[in-house]
């Protein structure tokens, strides 16, 4: 806030209004008593209370003084005492409990305001009420109140009728017995709740209106339709585990992982005031669901109901949400202003992006959600924008949301050992056709971050493990010269249905694929193609080991039976033709770093290239190592560990393409 500002003074000012409530209200606790001080109290009778906009209000008959002594029952309505209509907060009505045939003594500063289309005045500023109770009678009766489940009328007044737009929907402004929900939770029978399901009005437009006039304890008996924009799963909160049930779980992170999944399905709404809301569903239990939803929901208009609300957000505290939303802003139509008539010109332009947002989550046993399948796509819909990877690398912009389909030529787990390895990020090394076909300036593969947030399909995982995949990134972070797959990017197999290209070159690779060689601006953590002349070999990190030959495990064990062969504990199987994986290092001269010492990490099974060499010196015992020096190696293909300055050292490890 700013110093001095109004909105400083006005924290300030609400700081010392609580403060004195509460200390009133602890004192009269306590004294035990009514304070003596009657001047300028007002006594009322409650005669009925509703609720509305939050605010409870209750008609109520002003008592004279000389009727404050008596208890609720034995004083009697003088049908020449005024009417009041009394405005109590929610933590006010909360405090008095208050029900029809209460005294209520409220004590100054209330403030009367008179209407001038209204015969009964309306009293505000009641935060210093007290309820009487006089008699045996009534203290027994308020000992009994929370066992009573006392229903409070709500009346939902429409933001259209507000602000008197011309497209009334009038179904909003009816008022009915069946609007009557409890003032305290109730517990209903599964059974009862099959057979007796929650009336519902007429649906809304607003979510904004919703949540004012429901309140964050729940929407039970309205609905408000809104356009599904986007459907992802975020990991779930410690604790919140559902059954598998799917034989192919989704996984909370890259890793492999065989533990239930612990994933929520959620949609980014929007409603028809351009107002954006986060809806965190069921867990998942099937790694299909992600794009089956995907596919059915994104772009439909849906009705949400049986909602509460979890989180009101801001952009400071949620900058991965409202990265999102940003990149859906401005709308794409016209959107409905609040306090202007409809017929007018609604406003796509010059709209303030948003600045909260509301985390809803479902209630049990109520309707959540009910999406229109069959309906077409809303206009309100924004389908990603997809683009080609070099015009990604051009955007200037910090914490751009960004869609794009690319070849995914290997993958690598971040070996950071003080993390747990399923909270390490991985590595997608990718390409696509904009940047194989640049001759200078821009690199021919781009390394994408995928953070342990990014909840990732099995099926996407497996495909990844087994071959080169296209995949679709959807909604992916561009900043500082990265592209991070953070909470609520998805990535699929298939491009979706409806995505918009904006003129990007969407062609798929024909050709093989070219890495960037060595040279000065390579950096580490990327992949690149090494050629040179061998000038040096580390024997003393020369060694080789056995692998099963069906699963690659490279862990075997003697077998109990037999001593003399191995046995691979994950096939459980006796391994009779074992692969032998020899590990070696080797100092290359590279001309594109003539000032710098290449350290190249090899592998006998993946490198065609040094097989010769490798077979030389760990078979042929009487081989001289100068007899391999000065060889020429190349092209392998290169994994960059690390790049030091002091000591000018480049130290990398031969990978094979997907």
């Amino acid at each position: 806030l700013c110093r001095g500002g109004l909105a400083e003074r006005l924290c300030r000012l609400q700081n010392r209004e609580r403060s004195a409530i509460s200390f009133w209200r602890h004192q009269c606790i306590s004294d035990g008593k009514v304070p003596s001080d009657k001047s300028g109290v007002l006594i009322v009778k409650i005669l009925e209370i509703f609720e509305e906009c939050t605010i409870q209000v209750a008609i109520c008959q002003q008592l004279a003084q000389s009727s404050a002594t008596l208890s609720p029952e034995d004083a009697v309505i003088n049908a020449e005492e005024p009417i009041l209509k009394v405005l109590f907060t929610r933590e006010t009505a909360a405090h008095l409990k208050s029900s029809p045939q209460d005294v209520i003594h409220i004590y100054p500063p209330w403030q009367k305001l008179l209407l001038q289309n209204a015969d009964v005045p309306v009293i505000m500023n009641t935060y210093f009420s007290q309820k009487v109770l006089l008699s045996e009678h009534s203290e027994a009766r308020e000992k009994t109140y929370g066992l009573k489940k006392m229903l409070i009328r709500k009346n939902i007044i429409s933001l259209a009728q507000t602000f008197r737009l011309d497209d009334l929907d009038d179904k909003l402004h009816q008022e009915s017995s069946d609007n009557q929900v409890p003032c305290a939770p109730q517990t209903h029978n599964k059974g009862d709740s099959k057979q007796h399901p929650p009336a519902l009005s007429a649906v809304n437009d607003s979510l904004l209106e919703m949540v004012e006039s429901q309140g964050a304890v729940g929407w039970r008996e309205v609905q408000v339709r809104v356009v599904i924009q986007r459907v992802y799963c975020l990991p779930a909160r410690e604790g919140y585990r559902s059954h598998t049930q799917g034989n192919k779980p989704l996984c909370a992170t890259p890793i492999t992982n065989s533990d239930p999944p612990n994933v929520r399905l959620c949609l980014l709404v929007q409603d028809a005031y351009g107002m954006f809301s986060e809806v965190q569903l069921q867990s998942l239990s099937s790694t299909d669901d992600i794009e089956r939803y995907c596919q059915r929901w994104e772009g439909k208009s849906c009705c949400l109901a049986g909602m509460k609300i979890l989180q009101r957000t801001t952009r400071g505290r949620a900058l991965g949400l409202f990265s999102l939303i940003d990149s859906l802003w401005p709308p794409v139509v016209p959107v409905k202003v609040p306090g202007q008539s409809q017929e007018s010109e609604m406003m796509t332009t010059n709209l303030p992006p948003p600045s909260f947002c509301y985390i809803l989550t479902v209630q049990s046993g109520e309707i959540h959600v009910e999406v229109d399948e069959e309906e077409q796509i809303s206009n309100l819909y924004q389908p990603p924008a997809v683009h080609g990877l070099k015009e990604i690398l051009r955007i200037s912009g910090r914490n751009e949301r960004c869609s794009f389909w690319a070849q995914v030529l290997y993958q690598r787990l971040q070996s950071k050992h003080s993390v747990p390895i399923d909270q390490r990020e991985m590595l997608l090394f990718v390409t696509d056709s904009t940047l194989q076909n640049v001759v200078h300036g821009i690199p021919k593969v781009v390394a994408v971050s995928v953070t342990a947030s990014c909840v990732l399909s099995m099926e996407v995982i497996e495909a990844l493990s087994a071959d080169s995949q296209l995949v679709f990134f959807k909604d992916a972070l561009w900043g500082n010269g990265r592209i991070i797959c953070v909470e609520r990017t998805v990535l699929l197999l298939q491009k979706p249905l409806l995505c918009s290209a904006a003129g990007a070159d969407l062609s798929e690779l024909t050709g093989p694929v070219r890495l960037d060689e060595l040279d000065s601006t390579t950096q580490a953590s990327s992949i690149c193609a090494l050629r040179g002349t061998v000038v040096g070999v580390n024997e003393s990190t020369a060694f080789s080991w056995p692998t099963c030959n069906r699963c690659g495990n490279g862990k075997l064990e003697l077998c109990p039976q037999d001593r003399e062969l191995l046995y691979c504990n994950q096939c459980s199987e006796v391994v009779t033709t074992p692969v032998l994986k020899m590990q070696l290092e080797v100092f290359l001269s590279c001309p594109s770093r003539s000032q710098s010492t290449v350290k190249v990490k090899v592998w006998h099974e993946i490198s065609m290239a040094l097989f010769v060499l490798l077979t030389m010196l760990l078979f042929l015992q009487t081989y001289e190592v100068q007899s391999v020096l000065g060889k020429e190696v190349g092209l392998l293909s290169c994994y960059v560990h690390s790049i030091t300055s002091h000591p000018n050292c480049v130290a990398l490890e031969e990978i094979v393409l997907l």
